[in-house]
């Protein structure tokens, strides 16, 4: 960093400092806050508001354009500084640095390098999914129950580089703090949309994109089939697997062919062999 650069950290630094809100009670409002919302749903939905923490997850969900609206530290995991920099001095949200004890109170893990913050949420309405590429390979999740499987599934969307994914019929709260931190932070870098299942169904019939259905009856084997085309490689639970409406609606339905004692695999693994068979077939590898 040059001079001047240095010169603008500090100005910033000094200015943000003289600003900084301290708490140290784990009574604070603010504090019980923050529980209802890494606790209940039902606070998320209302307030739109989501809980993150890691200095990670913050740099994704920065570069995924969301609005921090609090940021909370402990002083002795990471200096003020640091933060500062990563915004620049431009939409600094409000910067609250915080005790141990509160730290502890509000930390799901040891290894989030003291950092907590408050999050608006963004629409992910069906009608606004932007996608730009004209053969786009789509993962689509009718109910998704587990968090750690949403989350793995969305680490494996970011690592292929997917166009998009889609949850049809959710029954997890994308914001849920397990389903960040599974993931992560790849909630962040995906391209998610939420609707019903029908309304899903008919958004990809719309497009062209031809539906491809994991399940046992009538299957091909995966690695048969085309990918090439635009794509959705639609995934159920692990319990029931896909619903009528999904099997009714599906161009093919495809198989992993296993030659163990089993006859399924985890969810996010099946849709990680997948996703990546598709991947190849695009050059991708």
């Amino acid at each position: 960093m040059n001079t001047l650069g240095r010169t603008v950290l500090l100005f910033f630094t000094f200015v943000m400092m003289s600003e900084i809100k301290q708490i140290s009670s784990v009574q604070n409002p603010l504090i019980k806050k923050i529980n209802l919302l890494k606790d209940k749903s039902r606070e998320r939905k209302k307030t739109g508001l989501f809980i993150l923490e890691g200095l990670r997850e913050l740099q994704l969900a920065l570069h995924g354009k969301y609005t921090i609206k609090s940021l909370l530290f402990l002083e002795d995991l990471i200096e003020i500084e640091a933060l500062i920099k990563m915004f620049n001095g431009n939409n600094s949200p409000e910067i609250i640095s915080i005790s141990k004890a509160v730290y502890q109170k509000l930390a799901y893990r040891e290894t989030t390098e003291g950092i907590i913050a408050i999050v608006e949420s963004k629409d992910h309405d069906l009608s606004s999914l932007n996608i730009k590429n004209k053969n786009p390979l789509i993962l689509v999740l009718e109910s998704p129950e587990k968090p750690g499987n949403i989350g793995a599934m969305l680490r494996t969307a970011d690592a292929a580089n997917i166009d998009a994914v889609i949850i049809a019929d959710p029954k997890s709260d994308l914001y849920n703090p397990n389903i960040i931190r599974s993931s992560v932070g790849c909630v962040f870098t995906n391209n998610i949309a939420i609707a019903s299942s029908k309304e899903v169904i008919s958004f990809l019939k719309e497009n062209n994109i031809e539906i491809f259905t994991a399940s046992l009856e009538a299957s091909k084997n995966y690695t048969t089939i085309d990918f090439t085309g635009a794509s959705a490689i639609t995934m159920g639970t692990e319990s029931t697997g896909l619903t009528s409406k999904w099997i009714d609606n599906s161009d093919q339905n495809l198989i992993i062919p296993m030659s163990g004692q089993i006859d399924s695999m985890n969810v996010s693994v099946s849709a990680a062999i997948l996703i990546f068979e598709a991947k190849r077939q695009r050059n991708f590898i």
